[in-house]
């Protein structure tokens, strides 16, 4: 059906009034506005995710062009709800755009049912059941809804990705409903790289952030009974209790616990008797921090030569290597890994250097150490959080901010990068750990905390175990593995970045072999 007005109304000037608020709120904009093939969306509930989605719906079935516009959900009413908003968005848009005298997409008597629209395209809107077989041969655009709630859906996912053959696209969209439902299965393989679809998340207090309470207040009107949005906010988590994580902070339920498993980190450790990575272990008395500097120079410039230099001399010159640091300087260690990437590119730790209460120059000084002697020693990645930020910022104005990342452990940084490198143990691209009870404790002692794997604030353990140190440690070693293990994925420049040259050599009576002061020191 099409029709074009005879002639448009005289427009009136009115007078300047508030300012008529966009009609999705920018989560929901970026969900209309991806243009993905497959995308996936965890979200909390209630937050206009569905809504949004149908009027994506509409526009796919009504264009001229376009293609069928499927939905599935898990139950009868809630499908129902969608295509009641699919026909609002339909009616909506015919009553825009007939004003431009173009495609009046709906006649509202004889085109909208209760589990389909047609339009004049020629496409249509149509709700299936959530069985997998009800979608087989048939193309276009699907929604699935609440996927977390589907009773088979890798099946559902099986028989709708047939669809991208032909140019459809797949969306799902869904709250959590455990750590281990597929769903979660699916939004972890693409946090890994595994899945290559693009990845949305909406927490509640993210979506009130963006507007959410003024859009309900601005609908319900005098009927809202909370007048503020904390008053509000503090009422719908009450309401939800102890499922608000799950159901509000998009926080898989049953996710408490460790994030590596014993059997996948020991799987990736050296056989017993097989030749591991050198594990190098230092713990500094506290007198030692009262020596003068120069005498604590040649003290450790005399341990580098003995301890370090000789496996730094048999690291394969031939093979890329990087590295990655977690810092500390009293309470816990200093680990700094050693990564070589083999030919067959696997990553596996060469040496493994672990500083207890060693002082901030001491530390430069190692570090400096080992990085001069590192074979194409191509990226790092540094802790640069608190006081690490200064030993990091030393290392990138030394070696080049493109070759030494300075990374804040922050919870966005765990939740992007951390399932990657469950992954890189998982498929066995990152191998050969030390076999140390320490090493593996510290990896053990990642968690998942409110559905970000990372580490607890408290101390895990003490540093005894196998090295022979009171020390204690916080998960040093995983977290000195996890960024080495990023800093050799992530993309860089081969060869010396933001031309970097090495500094001459200079120290107290030893020009070859001296600890090299930073650039504004000299």
């Amino acid at each position: 059906m099409t029709g074009r007005p005879a002639g448009r109304p005289r427009m009136r000037t009115a007078a300047p009034g508030p300012a008529t608020p966009a009609v999705l709120l920018p989560y929901q904009q970026a969900w209309v506005a991806d243009s993905a093939e497959v995308a996936v969306w965890e979200k909390s509930r209630r937050i206009g995710a569905s809504w949004c989605d149908a009027s994506q719906a509409v526009l796919t079935a009504a264009a001229e062009g376009g293609q069928d516009a499927l939905y599935i959900g898990y139950s009868e009413d809630m499908t129902r709800e969608y295509v009641d908003d699919c026909a609002m968005w339909a009616k909506a848009f015919s009553f825009a755009v007939s004003w431009l005298g173009e495609v009046v997409y709906v006649d509202e008597e004889r085109d909208i049912k209760a589990f389909r629209i047609d339009f004049a395209s020629g496409k249509k809107i149509l709700a299936l059941s959530s069985r997998p077989r009800s979608i087989r041969g048939k193309q276009g655009r699907v929604t699935i809804d609440e996927a977390a709630f589907h009773d088979d859906l890798p099946g559902l996912m099986k028989a709708a990705l047939a669809m991208l053959i032909w140019g459809g696209k797949v969306r799902l969209l869904s709250s959590h409903n455990g750590a281990s439902n597929p769903f979660n299965e699916i939004v972890e393989d693409i946090r890994a790289g595994r899945l290559g679809y693009s990845l949305h998340r909406t927490t509640f207090r993210e979506a009130v952030a963006q507007g959410l309470y003024q859009r309900v207040a601005l609908i319900q009107g005098e009927r809202l009974q909370d007048k503020t949005e904390a008053a509000w906010v503090e009422k719908i988590y009450a309401m939800y209790g102890d499922t608000a994580a799950e159901e509000l902070d998009v926080v898989p339920s049953e996710g408490g616990g460790a994030f590596l498993p014993l059997a996948l980190i020991e799987s990736r450790m050296v056989r017993p008797g097989e030749a591991g990575p050198a594990l190098l272990r230092r713990q500094f008395d506290p007198s030692f921090g009262l020596l003068p500097e120069p005498q604590r120079a040649r003290d450790v410039l005399e341990w580098c030569r003995e301890v370090l230099a000789p496996v730094l001399d048999d690291l394969d010159a031939e093979r890329w290597h990087g590295f990655g640091l977690d810092f500390a300087r009293i309470s816990d260690l200093t680990v700094l890994t050693v990564i070589e990437e083999g030919q067959d590119l696997v990553q596996r730790p060469k040496i493994i250097v672990e500083l207890g209460n060693g002082p901030f120059r001491q530390q430069e000084q190692v570090l400096s150490f080992v990085i001069d002697r590192v074979p194409r020693m191509r990226r790092g990645a540094m802790d640069a959080g608190g006081n690490g930020a200064a030993l990091a910022e030393f290392a990138a104005d030394r070696y080049g901010v493109s070759r030494i990342e300075q990374v804040k452990l922050s919870e966005a940084f765990y939740l992007a990068e951390m399932a990657r490198f469950k992954a890189s143990l998982e498929d066995a691209t990152l191998d050969g750990l030390p076999r140390d009870d320490a090493c593996r404790d510290d990896l053990r002692a990642l968690r998942r905390i409110n559905g970000v794997p990372k580490l607890p604030s408290v101390p895990t353990q003490r540093a005894g175990n196998s090295s022979g140190s009171t020390q204690q440690r916080h998960g040093d070693f995983a977290i000195s593995l996890f960024l080495g293990n990023y800093a050799l994925r992530c993309e860089s420049l081969p060869g010396r970045c933001d031309g970097f040259e090495s500094v001459p050599r200079r120290g107290w009576g030893d020009a070859e072999e001296s600890f090299v002061p930073s650039r504004h020191m000299l």
